[in-house]
């Protein structure tokens, strides 16, 4: 699920283009380091965000750049 993106399309995972259609495809190895479901993943930059709704071996990249887990935010304590 796609929280924050700037006008570009080029999200990927494992290696193939995201789509709405469900049809499955071959990844690239070298793009293989697992997605876990749950987490929010951003670039560097933080010009995109992406919730993972369903785990999987693929690593999620955009423009080229692998999309890395997002630090989560410590809430304040309730005493």
């Amino acid at each position: 699920m796609i929280i924050k993106m700037v006008e570009s399309d080029n999200l990927t995972c494992g290696g193939v283009a995201m789509a709405e259609s469900p049809e499955a495809a071959a990844g690239n190895p070298d793009q293989m380091h697992e997605c876990l479901i749950g987490k929010r993943y951003v670039n560097a930059e933080e010009t995109i965000e992406v919730l993972c709704v369903k785990s999987g071996q693929g690593s999620l990249y955009y423009d080229g750049e692998e999309l890395m887990t997002k630090d989560t935010k410590k809430l304040p304590s309730s005493d």
